[in-house]
């Protein structure tokens, strides 16, 4: 008999459980991050004087040990980030585990990709006006998920996938002009000015 295959539902709590480690790391790096502010310094902060001598302004083991355990959470923080990119294959599209020679295909082939949302427009100075998206483009490729990673009129599996990708790079294929294909690099990140990690606003899209 063949493995079992996850169901969605299986792979979805799994997803949420890896949110809750990531937001837990996030929390713990944020706790470090301010033992490091109380002194005043930095992960690149000197520890000792001119001299060579240890400086005695600052408590140095709490510094050090602030230091190592926030290189400790950012190595996690990028596995469990991975991990949750893995998962949410399975949840929206679980053909991707399998590495099927026809998800293969089509994820190798642009020509096979089908539009499954047009961007109604883009808010300017927005990492979506940044990445290069105009309005009217038709999303091909958005990270891992592709058309077959949407079982209804809704795009909450790409929502999903960017609340992950905070300030980390996300490959886009668009459809421009009925015609172009285009790949685009979005970082999605708050803090640029307007509402949301993207500055567009998107829409489903049927053929």
């Amino acid at each position: 008999m063949g493995a079992a295959i996850p169901s969605r539902d299986t792979a979805a709590e799994q997803v949420r459980a890896l949110m809750l480690r990531k937001e837990g790391i996030e929390a713990e790096l944020e706790a470090q991050f301010t033992i490091l502010n109380a002194h005043n310094c930095t992960m690149q902060t000197p520890l000792v004087d001119e001299e060579g001598f240890p400086r005695a302004d600052i408590d140095i083991y709490a510094v050090r040990h602030a230091r190592v355990r926030i290189i400790e959470l950012r190595n996690d923080h990028k596995a469990v980030m991975d991990d949750i990119l893995k998962g949410l294959q399975g949840v929206y599209n679980p053909d991707l585990v399998l590495n099927t020679p026809a998800t293969a295909d089509v994820a190798a082939n642009a020509s096979g990709l089908q539009p499954f949302a047009r961007v109604d427009g883009v808010a300017p100075g927005s990492p979506a006006a940044t990445a290069g998206l105009i309005r009217e483009d038709l999303i091909l490729a958005f990270g891992s998920l592709t058309r077959a990673s949407f079982s209804s009129n809704s795009l909450q599996p790409l929502a999903t996938l960017v609340a992950t990708q905070e300030n980390q790079e996300i490959s886009v294929k668009v459809l421009r002009s009925g015609q172009e294909i285009v790949e685009l690099t979005f970082v999605p990140r708050k803090g640029w000015g307007g509402r949301g990690l993207l500055g567009c606003h998107i829409v489903p899209h049927s053929t």
